[in-house]
């Protein structure tokens, strides 16, 4: 094991597209198992944040953890990582043309056994989506176990009107707020 081993707590294969843009291949990704349920009344910011914090530190790596979580809030309201159809339309016609949030922690778990975390906030419009689209969109079946019943990455991405914010961090990891946690612990990062 090198001096600087960092290990990925997800297994997600966005989150590993993305370290590379910043020329980062981890050592190896051990992805945490965690209960995700939201704490009765739990605001989304503070959902978001504790997620990445447990999965960091649900993984027993010796070295450079790092762990992050990706929130799709409308209001108050945490919509879930969409496992069935029905529900992915449920959460699709509930963000049809209105604004909602996109938070994402990304936290950084270092060999002395600090952490340091950030959370980018987002706001994404979709347009006023018809049954229609909903349909051809469920298809692609981009919404399976995605935030928010969707995947800015796919086919999604021409139902936005527009985003404020970070891509990447809609994506599932902000590579600015991941950039900054890592030099700032040292991690060689160019």
């Amino acid at each position: 094991m090198s001096a600087l081993h960092l290990t990925l707590a997800s297994a997600s294969p966005r989150r590993l597209e993305l370290l590379a843009r910043l020329g980062i291949v981890p050592d190896e990704i051990c992805p945490a198992d965690i209960d995700e349920t939201p704490i009765t009344g739990e605001r989304p910011r503070d959902y978001a944040l504790r997620m990445g914090e447990e999965k960091a530190a649900a993984t027993s790596a010796p070295q450079f953890v790092l762990a992050g979580d990706t929130v799709v809030a409308a209001g108050r309201r945490i919509l879930p990582k969409t496992e069935g159809e029905g529900e992915a339309r449920r959460c699709l016609e509930l963000l049809s043309g209105r604004r909602h949030t996109v938070l994402s922690s990304v936290v950084l778990r270092a060999p002395d056994g600090r952490c340091r975390s950030r959370l980018s906030e987002n706001i994404v419009r979709f347009k006023s989506l018809s049954h229609a689209e909903i349909d051809s969109y469920l298809v692609g079946e981009e919404w399976r176990g995605k935030a928010g019943g969707y995947a800015i990455q796919g086919a999604a991405e021409g139902l936005i009107q527009w985003i404020r914010g970070s891509h990447s961090s809609i994506m599932g990891l902000p590579l600015y707020e991941t950039r900054t946690l890592l030099k700032s612990a040292g991690f060689p990062i160019g």
